[in-house]
C-alpha cells in the first residue's frame, strides 16, 4: 500500500482545510514546490494534488503550481484533482507530465464523461468519490447527491478508471481515523482498485486500513497528519512495505 502526501492548493499556497470547508483552513506554506520537495525527499513515491480553488470554480486555478511539481519531478507519479471538468483540462495535466487526473463532480453528474475520458487518456483517469454517510458530495463538497458511492463506483469498472479515491468528508482534515469500514465496502464492491482518503492520524490508521486485509486497497493520501507531525511518510511506507497479512 501506498502512502500518499497530500498537497491542497488555494490561492497559490499549500492549505488543509477541515471537513472541506474552505472558511476553515490552515496554511502551511506559501511555497507548494518546496513542499513536494520535503515529501519527496521523504520518500514518497507518489503525490496527491488538489486544486481547491478550481474544485469551486468548475476549472483550473493553480495549474501553474500544478505544472511546476511535475516538470520538477517528471519520474515520480503525480495525481491531481479539483476543476477537471473538461478533455482539454485533462490533455493540458497529461502534457505537462502529470500521471494522472482526479475526475470528481463530473463523474457523478456526467458519468459518461469518465467514459469519454478514459477512451482519450487510457490509464491516466482517477475517479474521486467523496461521501457524507454513503452517499456522494460534489462541487467542492458543497453539495451532497443522492448517489450511493458504490453504486457509483460500479458504474465505472468497465471504463477501465485506474483508482477510485474515496474521501469520507465526515472525516477528512479531523484526524480521528479513516473510516475503515466504508473503505473496505467500497473496494469489496467493486474491481477498481480504492485509495483511502481522509482522517489518518498515525501510525495506527495505516494499521487498520492493512489489518482490513482487502486487496483492493492500494493507497492512503495523508495530509494534516503529515504537516502536523503525527505521522512520518518514510516510516508510514516503510511499515506497510513490511506488513505481513
Amino acid at each position: 500500500m501506498l502512502i500518499i502526501p497530500a498537497i491542497d492548493l488555494k490561492d497559490g499556497a499549500c492549505v488543509r482545510l477541515r471537513q472541506g470547508r474552505m472558511e476553515d483552513s490552515t496554511v502551511f506554506s506559501d511555497d507548494p514546490v518546496s513542499m513536494a520537495a520535503k515529501w519527496v525527499e521523504g520518500g514518497c513515491r507518489r503525490l496527491h494534488l488538489v486544486d481547491l480553488n478550481g474544485a469551486f470554480e468548475g476549472q483550473p486555478v493553480n495549474g501553474e503550481v500544478v505544472t511546476a511539481i511535475a516538470k520538477r519531478y517528471p519520474n515520480l507519479p503525480i495525481q491531481i484533482g479539483g476543476g477537471i471538468r473538461t478533455l482539454e483540462t485533462i490533455e493540458h495535466y497529461v502534457r505537462a507530465g502529470v500521471s494522472y487526473v482526479i475526475i470528481g463532480t463530473k463523474a457523478v453528474k456526467e458519468p459518461e464523461f469518465v467514459t469519454e475520458a478514459c477512451k482519450a487518456f487510457p490509464g491516466k483517469v482517477i475517479v474521486g468519490l467523496d461521501a457524507k454517510d454513503g452517499f456522494v458530495a460534489t462541487d467542492g463538497w458543497a453539495e451532497v447527491s443522492s448517489v450511493q458511492a458504490t453504486d457509483l463506483a460500479k458504474r465505472f469498472e468497465a471504463d477501465g478508471v485506474s483508482a477510485i479515491v474515496y474521501t469520507d468528508i465526515a472525516k477528512d482534515g479531523m484526524m480521528q481515523g479513516c473510516n475503515v469500514e466504508a473503505t473496505a465496502a467500497l473496494a469489496a464492491a467493486s474491481k477498481i482498485p480504492v485509495i483511502a482518503s481522509g482522517g489518518i492520524h498515525n501510525l495506527g490508521d495505516i494499521e487498520k486500513l492493512l489489518l482490513a486485509r482487502s486487496p483492493g486497497i492500494i493507497g492512503a493520501i495523508t495530509g494534516r497528519a503529515i504537516y502536523e507531525g503525527t505521522l512520518d511518510v518514510a516510516e508510514a511506507q516503510a511499515f506497510c512495505d513490511n506488513f505481513k497479512n
